[in-house]
């Protein structure tokens, strides 16, 4: 089982998604955020269930697609960070991945 963290960057972005949702529903932005730290969670034990992101090509950087949404960390030995979250018809910002 490894450790789960998140960036300041992926907690933001989950934020600012759920603050845009909740404009219209407060309920489908709270499911939101459930559904997201619940795919996150399987990352304890299987750290590198994601894909590959294509566009980086590296394999300690994956993504777990949700939805509409990408889900970017970094597999570390003994850990997982959460890098960002973003909505999947924008283009992934390679400086969010630092």
């Amino acid at each position: 089982m490894v450790e789960v963290s998140w960036t300041l960057q992926a907690i933001d972005d989950v934020d600012s998604i759920a603050d845009f949702i909740a404009k219209d529903s407060p309920y489908y932005a709270h499911l939101f955020v459930i559904d997201i730290f619940g795919a996150v969670n399987r990352l304890h034990d299987f750290p590198r269930s994601g894909r590959i992101v294509p566009e980086i090509k590296n394999p300690l950087i994956r993504e777990i697609i949700l939805g509409n949404y990408r889900i970017v960390y970094r597999s570390r030995a003994k850990s997982v960070e959460i890098l960002t979250v973003y909505h999947g018809a924008k283009l992934l910002n390679p400086a969010k991945i630092k």
